[in-house]
């Protein structure tokens, strides 16, 4: 029975730890290799981008297109689609867009959005009465 049991003893030493090291190995070169086949296909396509935009005229359409670049002098203009009426939408929420708005009804305004009326104080303009006025939001 112990010869038997120094034989598998030895068995497993001569061939199980060098079989598990070189199955360990293989499977970290073969993950290796796959990660190198991938780098050479990104530097494939990396290098047939290079030479798409190797030219003078495609790197300066790239320019133009993708970054927006103009010669020295030039100005760049780009035109906004439209909604096809000629007018411009007024639902992008954009205020920029929203038509002006003339100072004498700006206070009605105010008052329509807010929903209260504008209170019309006395003729009093002296310091102290604009100081009250200023102050008034504290009650």
């Amino acid at each position: 029975m112990l010869p038997l049991a120094v034989v598998t003893a030895l068995a497993t030493l001569v061939f199980w730890f060098p079989l598990s090291a070189l199955w360990h190995q293989q499977s970290e070169i073969s993950a290796t290799t796959a990660q190198i086949a991938a780098i050479r296909q990104q530097d494939a396509a990396l290098k047939l981008q290079a030479k798409s935009v190797s030219s003078k005229s495609a790197a300066t359409l790239l320019a133009r297109s993708q970054y927006q670049l103009v010669y020295p002098g030039q100005s760049l203009i780009q035109v906004l689609p439209g909604d096809g009426s000629g007018k411009v939408s007024q639902s992008t929420g954009d205020p920029g867009l929203q038509p002006l708005v003339s100072p004498s009804s700006v206070s009605s305004l105010a008052a329509s959005a807010a929903g209260t009326q504008v209170k019309k104080h006395g003729s009093s303009t002296g310091f102290v009465a604009r100081f009250v006025r200023t102050l008034e939001f504290w009650r």
